[in-house]
């Protein structure tokens, strides 16, 4: 009996350790310092991208945000200056980032006030979700616009500076959805699925100029960006159960924890991190049974909400306007509480 009781001591104990060395592993820093850096992140005024202005901030960096709200970014502005940043360390910019004028623009305003951009993060993003039949090629269209073209328009509007000095950080934030086909998103998979591919792509050519491309494959993560969210067929079913999904503990990250990863793959020059525990796994299960992991989904596919039949089903509502009795109950206080702390 003692020896049973010392051998399950000493499992728990190397069991232990291990996690606490995968810890130290996943969290390690890389040399890359963001002190005096020039960083700029679209999509920068709530959600995940605040996130990531906040930790830039308070390590120094000199941070432009951008969306398209004016009054949104002056409350993130007012939330990083909280943080311990100096006004004149803060750009806030309204700008529509589907048009490459617009982009090439706001990276000529940052450059002005600031310098040359050392950190690009392409961060900026919708989430669409519904069943197929209710989908039409807008939806598509739209998706690609921000996922896809925009990031292409930022990328291409930093490179000249970053080739010309031979340095230069790209972080691109896709999904898990950018690796697996997940049902109900498929406007939002696709385009993420062609972040992804641009985003190795110019990695591998990039290199040769000391510029490094991040690829972000986060899973559920709490920002609180759910009411964001736009969602099509039963909308108030559609989006109980995603907000419900997204405040599960144990399948989903907190913002801070995300962003941390974030960095600490910028600053290491990391080709790709995938968010989450469960995201590593089913990316993994995935890469080995493509065709397997498909059959299983399309079994999960019913249990989600049918196709909406009545003629609103085709119109997008955002999570705000579809919340329900479930999306108001306990099981989204997660989501709920990073929204109110994320300016969501």
């Amino acid at each position: 009996m003692k020896r049973q009781t010392r051998n399950n001591w000493l499992a728990a104990a190397g069991a232990g350790a291990l996690m606490a060395a995968a810890t130290l592993f996943v969290n390690r820093r890389g040399s890359y310092d963001l002190n005096g850096r020039v960083v700029l992140i679209t999509g920068g005024s709530r959600g995940l991208g605040l996130v990531l202005a906040r930790q830039a901030v308070v390590e120094g960096a000199r941070v432009a945000i951008c969306a398209r709200d004016a009054d949104e970014l002056e409350r993130a502005r007012q939330d990083l200056r909280a943080c311990g940043a100096a006004d004149e360390d803060v750009l806030t910019l309204a700008h529509d980032i589907t048009s490459e004028t617009e982009v090439r623009s706001m990276v000529a305003e940052v450059e002005t006030r600031f310098g040359p951009i050392d950190v690009l993060i392409n961060n900026a993003g919708i989430i669409l979700g519904g069943p197929l039949e209710n989908m039409d090629v807008r939806d598509y269209e739209e998706c690609m616009a921000l996922h896809f073209w925009a990031p292409l328009h930022a990328m291409y509007a930093v490179l000249p500076s970053m080739r010309r000095r031979g340095a230069g950080r790209i972080v691109n934030i896709s999904s898990l959805g950018g690796k697996v086909a997940l049902p109900h998103l498929m406007p939002y998979s696709a385009s993420k699925f062609a972040l992804v591919g641009l985003s190795e792509g110019f990695r591998s050519e990039l290199r040769q100029y000391d510029i490094s491309v991040t690829t972000v494959c986060p899973g559920l993560m709490r920002t609180g960006s759910p009411g964001h969210a736009m969602v099509k067929g039963q909308q108030q079913k559609e989006y109980a159960w995603f907000s419900v999904a997204d405040s599960l503990p144990g399948i989903t990250m907190s913002a801070d924890q995300a962003a941390r990863q974030i960095w600490n793959a910028c600053r290491r020059g990391d080709g790709e991190v995938i968010l989450s525990l469960p995201a590593k796994l089913l990316a993994a299960f995935h890469g080995l049974l493509p065709g397997t992991t498909t059959d299983i989904l399309s079994w999960l596919n019913r249990a989600l909400p049918a196709t909406g039949e009545s003629p609103v089903a085709n119109v997008r509502r955002t999570g705000y306007e579809s919340e329900s009795a479930v999306s108001r109950s306990p099981l989204t206080t997660l989501t709920r509480k990073a929204a109110r702390e994320n300016n969501e």
